[in-house]
């Protein structure tokens, strides 16, 4: 059933066009994010559709009603909002706040009933707050007065509530409190939810369809994995991401890239990396960034170094997910290590099954190559091979190899020796 219909709106600010027709319908009981780019026009729909704004052309359906043609008692008996500043100076108590989601239900001269203050206490019990009625609105934490103004919008008892960036200025606790709380309110009481987001992930997670907007225009509409592509996001937002399914949060996820115009100059030296387990994501960053040629070995698939490997567009010597390094992509590993100017080891956790990317280190400084160790004692840490990857670190030290206790320290060492300051100065 659709709950409302956006229908070719436009709307300006003076000669500033932020909407040109823009169309689409919110189905009774969806949860729908609105993102963009910063003037794409978000928090200028949520107020068309909640009548504070009146559109230049075109009409929002609001169940087959025009809202202009509505009074805002009638509307906000059906729609709550929650706009992005929602500052209340006066030492309201928090209960009072909540009570003035009633208004819309009162006569002028009316007074809140039993019946009302019962809807307020089970709105503040819904959201969280119940704890907190008697302090003062001036008092509370940026979360908890967010789910004070939430829970005042549901004392409307409306069936739509927008929300301009809900999470706005909130720590990563709070802005998943909110977000919780926004699904249970979807889900437990089929409220629909129409909210403008600019965390990527988050509205991928939560939200059920994605309306992605550019220059007062709906660039795209459907679901995150449809919405959030790369070509979507480097086309409106002009950057480079990789997207991938993430298996924990069963939703589309976001990695934004560095920005090709601020990388270094190619160097033309090449650098091999030998990580897992994410231990290498920040290290092939920084020497991508910095214009090393970088490749990276042994990897299994769908280990997170890999995939932050073929994001960044890094030549990976790959194995096959969760099983051990075979001659073969050995060989291929000793093959790159011999192509490139210095080696690179990071914290990786050692198995028996990659025990053989150590072994590929000892080849290296055998041939006389620089190579790095990152962490070292966190590698022994990570011994998982009874103790025969802790014993393959100590020779490779004692064989030459530098030793770095950060990826910071790793990349000094490896510029200052490469171009010719030696070892003996650090």
């Amino acid at each position: 059933m659709v709950l409302i219909k956006v229908d070719g709106v436009g709307f300006s600010y003076d000669s500033h066009e932020a909407l040109n027709n823009v169309s689409f319908e919110v189905e009774q009981g969806e949860f729908i994010g609105v993102i963009g780019p910063n003037g794409a026009g978000k928090s200028t729909l949520l107020r068309v559709m909640s009548r504070i704004l009146r559109p230049r052309s075109g009409v929002v359906l609001l169940n087959d009603i025009d809202i202009q043609g509505m009074s805002e008692k009638s509307v906000a008996k059906d729609l709550g909002f929650v706009a992005q500043d929602n500052t209340i100076t006066f030492g309201f108590k928090v209960r009072d706040v909540v009570l003035m989601g009633r208004n819309p239900h009162l006569g002028r001269l009316d007074s809140e009933s039993i019946q009302d203050i019962k809807i307020a206490e089970e709105s503040m019990a819904r959201t969280g707050v119940s704890h907190l009625a008697a302090r003062l609105i001036t008092e509370v934490s940026g979360g908890e007065r967010q789910r004070v103004l939430i829970a005042r919008a549901w004392t409307q008892t409306p069936r739509v509530l927008l929300l301009d960036e809900p999470t706005l200025h909130l720590d990563i606790s709070s802005q998943l409190e909110i977000m919780d709380l926004l699904k249970r309110l979807n889900v437990d009481l089929k409220l629909t939810v129409v909210a403008v987001y600019h965390d990527f992930n988050l509205a991928a997670r939560y939200c059920e369809r994605l309306l992605l907007m550019n220059k007062g225009r709906v660039e795209a509409l459907g679901t995150p994995k449809n919405v959030l592509t790369e070509d979507n996001l480097r086309r409106v937002f002009g950057i480079e991401v990789h997207t991938y399914y993430n298996p924990l949060t069963d939703s589309i996820y976001v990695i934004p890239l560095q920005n090709s115009n601020w990388k270094s100059s190619k160097r033309g030296r090449k650098i091999h990396v030998i990580c897992g387990g994410g231990s290498g994501g920040q290290l092939m960053h920084r020497l991508v960034d910095e214009g090393w040629d970088v490749t990276v070995g042994v990897l299994n698939l769908l280990d997170t170094d890999y995939e932050t490997a073929k994001a960044l567009g890094i030549p990976i010597v790959s194995e096959a997910p969760f099983s051990p390094i075979t001659e073969e992509a050995y060989d291929q590993n000793l093959k790159a290590i011999q192509e490139s100017d210095a080696v690179i080891v990071t914290d990786f956790p050692v198995g028996c099954g990659n025990m053989l990317n150590l072994e590929a280190a000892k080849k290296a400084l055998e041939s006389g190559l620089l190579t790095i160790l990152i962490d070292a004692d966190s590698i022994l840490s990570r011994d998982y091979a009874k103790g025969r990857a802790s014993q393959k670190v100590k020779e490779l030290l004692d064989m030459g190899a530098v030793h770095a206790r950060t990826v910071q320290e790793a990349l000094f060492k490896l510029e200052s020796i490469l171009a010719g300051e030696g070892e003996d100065n650090l």
